[in-house]
């Protein structure tokens, strides 16, 4: 018999997951997982992320404009407390929160987040500053007039309507849009594995593009963007992306645009020349970009630049001041790539399309044309529900004109019979039973007030008859048209009207095509002038226009100066560092400062123990020849890199290939074995001898031309072989006896090696000792000279 704690792994699980008897099924927690996030996914996706391609609203956005027309809150009504629409809102519609419906009021009334604003608001509605609206108590609304062409049929059963989230009270399930507020207006949501990006347009052109399709739907998307240019953002700007890109992106349904700000340049004053910016880039926080440009200019990163002001009232106004002589186009390029005056506009047509199900829509990519279409058959569908309602209004209506006509003519013996009856049930059975009325007629008869049977007023209810039959005519023909040619041509007037009423010319330009945009170099937008690079030991790097006494400079407590190199402020800087690898940025890229200057980890990233071991300035001036001969790729330059590591080896190397501006990873010049570093780095001309000194006080002195010269990081080769727990403290190349490599032993006298008192001999030996008792504690570094250029 089995042991009662012997259970199978699916027993455990299913324990793990009943409810303890209570009658409901054990689940599998992957079953169970899988079940409930695929509901997560599609209540986002359908209910609260993304538009529907018919009225381009989202949930929370209709159940707003729903609720305030409601309300009455109306174009020409008083404007009503946001606190109020929003608590109606969630009430009664959307319980997610009070914080989430008020963002969203408040954007649809913001006229630089809204090509055609939905709300108007009164008070503080926020600003392109990022500055955030006042609280919802403090704040009015009321529809703007736009919105009434989204909303107007609604009472006219056009669309389909669903309970409320309590089953209290119905909404509509779209809005019957008769302007297609998906592009116009555009959006953005983030979904379960889908996202949206949809960019304003602008209503005229959008108009024009939907009365093209109807008079020809054999149209293509670009034949399309013959009409839709491109985006139109309501902050303006200009679009930079040529026009067969944007009928790509429009084709796909999805892509990226570049859009940028508007500038032009105004009469400056006698010493700087004046660049208005009129308009910044969809989306962008105004102040941070100000704010951005204005630490390039006090960073003297771009250096023509010398002031920026914002100005801007209602409308955008920036002051930009350059130099006299700087070329604007130019500082604007430069500060394009470097700020968000041009960013990168994600195209993403994802949107929810009409499926079998009414209240529920499907996630659809679609392309330009495709959205048209939709908005074009919901808008055939909507007026031909608001036709076949009118049709049953007027037929109800005939229905009981027909009985006050047929009334008309026996009125005195309807009068009898009213007098002869009971009441009103009495009467309605007697005067059914002597005309051909039914329920409704008889009761519409006995409403009637008495003035309605003068002669004049009988002869109103006639006209009315005939007026009400002839329209009811011309409405089952519009309905009984198979190809639906009356109801289209309705479509196209209310578009039409609709273009006429709101539409306005763009706001952002487009470039032309044709036009080529110049490639500017970073060296075009540095001012060229000499300065002095200080590096300190420590990994601080500064530079200055003039220095008169390295003695002077201001270091940090305990630092030293590790490099003091002259050059053009475009010039390459080049950092190399124990791990064997170089960081190269312009001389022009270090701080400004006579203070301490910056640690190089804020621009470059060092891995941890990694320090700077050299620096040079690679200006031909300073350096020389320092690239290989033409006649000779693959020769050794004239000038160049010598390395040496902690274990012994050594390598001379070119200081080309860190002529250009590296990524903050730096490039690797040496390849280094475990545990080992680079203790120094040296240029030289190939005619200077090597001394090199390990920590066990051993010194060898060789020619540097023994060093192997590599094309690429390497190992190197032997220059000299420590000892067991030894290892190489620096070295120095001198160009006569006179030089030498100062030392300091561990019993703190000084010591000099070079090649005057010691034999120069080959690469690759263990070196002679230099002490007959102790060690080397320190190689003494040179004090650093003036740097000079030729």
């Amino acid at each position: 018999m089995a042991s009662d704690d012997t259970h199978d792994d699916g027993a455990d699980q299913a324990d793990l997951f009943s409810d303890g008897g209570n009658g409901s099924e054990a689940v599998a927690l992957e079953e169970a997982t899988r079940s409930r996030y695929l509901n997560y996914a599609l209540s986002v996706i359908t209910s609260r992320a993304l538009p529907d391609v018919r009225d381009g609203l989202k949930p929370v956005h209709r159940r707003i404009l729903y609720t305030m027309w409601q309300q009455g809150v109306t174009a020409e009504a008083k404007p009503r407390k946001c606190a109020k629409v929003v608590g109606d809102v969630m009430g009664n519609y959307h319980p997610h929160g009070d914080v989430a419906i008020y963002d969203a009021l408040v954007r649809m009334s913001q006229p630089f987040a809204m090509r055609l604003p939905l709300i108007e608001g009164s008070g503080n509605f926020g600003s392109m500053d990022g500055d955030a609206a006042a609280a919802m108590r403090y704040t009015e609304c009321r529809l703007a007039p736009a919105a009434a062409q989204l909303l107007e049929e609604l009472s006219q059963n056009t669309v389909p309507f669903r309970d409320n989230y309590d089953g209290t009270t119905r909404e509509p399930a779209v809005l019957p849009a008769q302007w297609p507020n998906l592009l116009v207006n555009g959006t953005t949501g983030i979904a379960v594995g889908m996202a949206s990006s949809i960019p304003p347009h602008n209503l005229t052109e959008v108009c024009q593009a939907l009365l093209k399709l109807l008079d020809n739907p054999e149209l293509k998307t670009h034949h399309l963007c013959r009409q839709i240019q491109g985006p139109d953002f309501p902050t303006g700007g200009r679009i930079v992306t040529t026009s067969e890109q944007i009928r790509e992106i429009y084709k796909a349904g999805q892509g990226t645009l570049r859009l940028r700000a508007s500038w032009e340049e105004v009469k400056g004053t006698r010493g700087a020349r004046v660049v208005h910016v009129t308009a910044v880039p969809y989306g962008v926080n105004k102040a941070q970009l100000v704010e951005r440009v204005s630490e390039l200019a006090a960073e003297r990163k771009v250096p023509q630049l010398l002031d920026v002001k914002d100005l801007s009232t209602d409308e955008v106004r920036v002051e930009l001041q350059i130099k006299k002589d700087a070329d604007p186009e130019k500082v604007l390029a430069h500060l394009c790539k470097q700020t968000q005056l041009e960013v990168n506009v994600a195209v993403n047509l994802t949107c929810l399309t009409p499926s079998e199900h009414a209240e529920a829509g499907r996630p659809e990519r679609c392309d330009l044309r495709q959205l048209l279409q939709h908005f074009l058959a919901f808008r055939l569908e909507v007026v031909t529900r608001r036709l076949e309602n009118e049709l049953a209004m007027l037929e109800k209506r005939i229905h009981i004109l027909e009985g006050f006509r047929i009334v008309f003519d026996a009125l005195d013996r309807v009068l009898e019979l009213i007098r002869a009856s009971d009441g009103k049930q009495d009467a309605a059975q007697k005067i059914m039973a002597e005309l051909p009325l039914d329920e409704t007629q008889t009761d519409a008869i006995l409403e009637l007030r008495l003035y309605r049977l003068a002669r004049l007023q009988i002869q109103v209810v006639l006209d009315e008859l005939e007026t009400k039959r002839a329209r009811a005519e011309e409405v089952r023909e519009l309905l009984a048209d198979e190809e639906a040619t009356g109801r289209w041509g309705i479509v196209r007037e209310e578009l039409a009207q609709v273009r006429d009423a709101y539409g306005e010319a763009r706001r952002t330009s487009l470039e032309s095509p044709e036009a080529e945009e110049r490639e500017l170099s970073h060296e075009e937008l540095i001012v060229e002038e000499d300065h002095c690079a200080i590096v300190s030991r420590d990994g601080w790097v500064k530079r200055q226009k003039e220095v008169k006494d390295l003695a002077s400079t201001r270091l940090r407590a305990g630092d030293s100066i590790l490099a003091a190199e002259a050059g053009s402020t475009r010039a390459p800087f080049v950092f190399f560092t124990s791990f064997g690898r170089a960081y190269t940025c312009r001389l022009f890229d270090l701080p400004a400062t006579t203070g301490h200057g910056e640690p190089i980890q804020k621009r470059f990233k060092l891995k941890d123990g990694e320090r700077v071991v050299a620096a040079y300035c690679l200006d031909p001036r300073r350096m020389g020849a320092f690239e290989a001969p033409a006649e000779e790729p693959e020769g050794i330059p004239e000038i160049h890199g010598v390395a040496v590591a902690s274990d012994g080896h050594a390598l001379r190397f070119s200081f080309a290939p860190f002529a250009e501006p590296s990524t903050r990873a730096g490039r690797k010049f040496a390849s280094l074995a475990q545990g080992a570093e680079i203790v120094g780095v040296s240029e030289t001309a190939g005619d200077e001898t090597m001394i090199a000194v390990t920590q066990k006080a051993r010194a060898l002195l060789c020619p540097v031309t023994e060093i192997s010269f590599l094309a690429g990081a390497g190992k190197g080769v032997w220059l000299i072989k420590p000892g067991p727990e030894d290892r190489v403290l620096g070295f120095r190349l001198a160009l006569s006896q006179k030089d030498t490599l100062e030392v300091e032993t561990s019993r703190g006298a000084r010591q000099k090696i070079g090649p005057g008192k010691y034999e120069i001999t080959s690469r690759g030996g263990k070196g002679r000792a230099i002490l007959q008792r102790g060690s080397i504690a320190r190689v003494i570094p040179p004090e650093p000279a003036l740097p000079e250029l030729v």
